[in-house]
């Protein structure tokens, strides 16, 4: 078992309705790749790198989707869906989405907060979380928690160490701080549960369901939900032995269009501008709120940002351990979306880490009509 990541958490309190059955997703409408400013030869290009990855072991299939102004550029399918399992992978497969949970879930659940006037970013988070106790803590605050920078360890063994919800948020709520708050960058799982915890204090509801009722539904995203149920078995691609871009494709365009799309206005502009800004906290870091920023060359020749080279510096995204990605760039009003399975059949596959740049950069390599 993997440690606990967000989407595995919140999983354990979401509702599994068994007998729904897989719904289609309509995504974004398509365009011609070069009304949108793309070559499609060298779109293709992009394709036929992940075949090649494929074949060589990188991951055993994905799902690649690009897409401008509110348009579906590519929607390509390739590969298979496991080391036993050759079934073609569709546009449609599903797939989990690991860490990009933080940011398409939970980030956008503090979005729509911010925007109610129910959470504001520099409280300290014991003004919503009293039981999140310990020395340092009541410095800790929201804002910390959005650009991992609370002191919190990385993560725990919850899954060894808890028998329960309840006994997981008592650990995780007293696990002690391992810095002063906004002194380091360091990728929490833990302050990713603790966020959680405050979306449902605030929201009085699980995250899952406030989720659907208030995101996934509103964007007709109806592939994309927490513990699907077993008649959607068939359409997921497995993971370790141990979502759907269309459906994506609609997230981003919402965000890239100033977080409203078709009659929805899901969240302000203003707000989104916010959390997907680089915050500087702690000095030096990446991070904006929730999500992450390209590492730049010019800052740091040697960094290799999964956004690759070449997307702008207002670019925002974040990954998934089991090796999915999600980048958009509001300077080129443009979306990149990469699902893998790269964790099938072991997490000691680590060829993703130069396949996700590699994408980025030939799908950008593709855009030669930027003005479009």
């Amino acid at each position: 078992m993997r440690p606990c990541t967000l989407a595995a958490f919140t999983g354990l309190v979401a509702a599994c309705r068994a007998g729904v059955p897989l719904p289609a997703s309509p995504g974004i409408p398509p365009a011609a790749p070069a009304a949108l400013g793309f070559d499609s030869t060298r779109l293709a290009a992009a394709v036929a790198y992940l075949r090649a990855e494929v074949d060589s072991g990188a991951f055993p299939g994905a799902v690649l989707a690009v897409g401008r102004h509110g348009r579906l550029a590519l929607a390509a399918p390739v590969g298979h869906y496991g080391v036993d399992d050759h079934r073609p992978v569709e546009a449609g497969t599903i797939y989990d989405l690991a860490s990009l949970t933080k940011v398409v879930g939970l980030t956008t659940a503090c979005m729509i907060l911010v925007d109610e006037g129910k959470l504001a970013l520099d409280a300290a988070v014991q003004r919503y979380l009293p039981g999140f106790r310990g020395a340092g803590k009541d410095q800790v605050t929201i804002r910390n928690l959005l650009t991992h920078s609370s002191g919190l360890p990385a993560w725990r063994q919850l899954y060894a160490e808890a028998d329960s919800r309840g006994t997981a948020l008592w650990i995780v709520n007293t696990t002690p701080l391992d810095t002063s708050p906004g002194k380091r960058y360091v990728y929490s799982d833990l302050g990713a549960i603790v966020l959680t915890e405050v979306v449902e204090r605030i929201a009085g509801e699980p995250l899952d369901a406030f989720l659907d009722a208030r995101v996934f539904r509103r964007l007709g995203m109806p592939a994309t939900r927490f513990l699907p149920p077993q008649s959607w078995r068939d359409r997921i691609a497995p993971t370790e032995n141990d979502t759907n871009a269309l459906d994506l494709s609609r997230f981003a365009a919402m965000l890239l269009n100033e977080g409203s799309w078709d009659s929805v206005q899901l969240i302000r502009s203003e707000t989104v501008a916010e959390f997907t800004r680089r915050q500087d906290l702690p000095p030096g870091s990446t991070r904006a709120l929730g999500w992450d920023t390209p590492s730049m060359p010019r800052e740091d020749p040697t960094a290799t940002s999964s956004a690759g080279t070449k997307l702008s510096a207002r670019a925002f995204g974040h990954t998934g351990f089991t090796g999915t990605s999600l980048w958009m760039d509001p300077e080129k009003d443009l979306f990149i979306i990469l699902l893998t399975n790269r964790v099938h059949p072991t997490r000691a596959n680590t060829a993703i880490l130069r396949v996700r740049p590699r994408v980025a950069d030939l799908v950008m390599d593709a855009l030669t009509r930027p003005e479009l």
